[in-house]
């Protein structure tokens, strides 16, 4: 029976109810989380810069055994560059950058000769554009003080921050989401399973759930499965045997333009499940944010229903 997605009339009402909720939320913890964020960010920025000789001696041994630092690197010039303008710039390898940048490694497969090769000419880029009004030692020759290195640490951590904004409060929210359905499931006496406990999905007990579970689904075809991340596992309290558990995935946004990009996502998913497991899958959302009309009729279109964070208690009807 449908909770939400047939009652087209109160939609207009819900959406702007889960603004006002989103919107409350951001004012008041959004910059907590991104504050948090930047700190753990400068801390690393000056680890980056003491193994670098403040930006005056990249090694390629450094970027070999820390890639993860490329992005700081990146933040360091005058102006920032972006991946393709440093492979551009550079010359190196995009496998070699790329790699680097995304999967945090270097690519198993490229000679050690090359790696070196691609790394000197990525860490002379970074050396001739490190910007001298953020690194004032780069144009003195004196060695850093301790305030000009935290200054400039801070400086190339707010780059790197505003570079991934979004992720930073998306994840944030998704968090405080999870957390509310725990407060929910809890005060009803459901029982989290951790990580540790290694229960199949489909072979959890009743009153049971679990957060970020990977899910088995067989791809097109029928030859590949892949394991798929779902936010929220619930076991209702009245499910028997061989019933499938709830399956929710906690959804935020902050402007209406972003959603509508990504409504295909859980129609992908809803669609991977019942093609593995049957029609009888239940798949649902938890919404707060910025979600209108169009991207509730697409999804209610897919057979997905929700419930807002706004109206948490209607959780309640679908059994749980």
């Amino acid at each position: 029976m449908p909770v939400n997605n047939d009652k087209i009339s109160q939609w207009k009402a819900d959406i702007a109810l889960s603004v006002d909720m989103y919107n409350d939320w951001f004012m008041r913890f959004a910059p907590v989380a991104f504050r948090d964020t930047r700190i753990k960010a400068t801390k690393d920025v000056e680890a980056a810069l003491r193994e670098t000789a403040y930006l005056t001696n990249i090694q390629p041994i450094l970027l070999r055994e820390h890639p993860e630092v490329l992005p700081t690197l990146r933040m360091s010039t005058c102006p920032p560059i972006a991946v393709d303008r440093l492979i551009g710039l550079s010359g190196a390898s995009p496998t070699l950058v790329k790699t680097m940048e995304l999967i945090k490694r270097i690519p198993p497969r490229m000679s050690s000769m090359a790696v070196d090769a691609n790394l000197v000419k990525v860490a002379h880029i970074i050396e001739r554009l490190a910007d001298p009004d953020i690194f004032t030692w780069l144009k003195t020759g004196m060695t850093p003080t301790p305030v000009e290195i935290h200054r400039a640490a801070t400086i190339v951590a707010d780059r790197l921050c505003g570079a991934v904004a979004n992720p930073i409060i998306r994840n944030a929210q998704e968090k405080r989401q999870l957390e509310a359905i725990k407060a929910w499931l809890d005060v009803r006496e459901y029982t989290q399973l951790g990580p540790a406990s290694m229960v199949r999905f489909d072979k959890m007990e009743p009153g049971t759930y679990s957060f970020r579970m990977n899910v088995p689904v067989t791809l097109e075809g029928g030859i590949q499965e892949v394991n798929i991340p779902v936010d929220a596992v619930i076991m209702p309290m009245s499910s028997r045997p061989g019933d499938l558990p709830i399956f929710i995935e906690a959804k935020s946004a902050g402007d209406f333009t972003n959603t509508n990009k990504r409504r295909k996502e859980e129609a992908v998913k809803m669609a991977q499940l019942r093609s593995t497991y049957g029609p009888l899958v239940r798949f649902n959302l938890f919404l707060c944010g910025y979600f209108d009309g169009g991207y509730l009729g697409y999804e209610a279109t897919e057979g997905i229903d929700w419930v807002w964070e706004h109206r948490i208690d209607d959780l309640a009807q679908f059994g749980i």
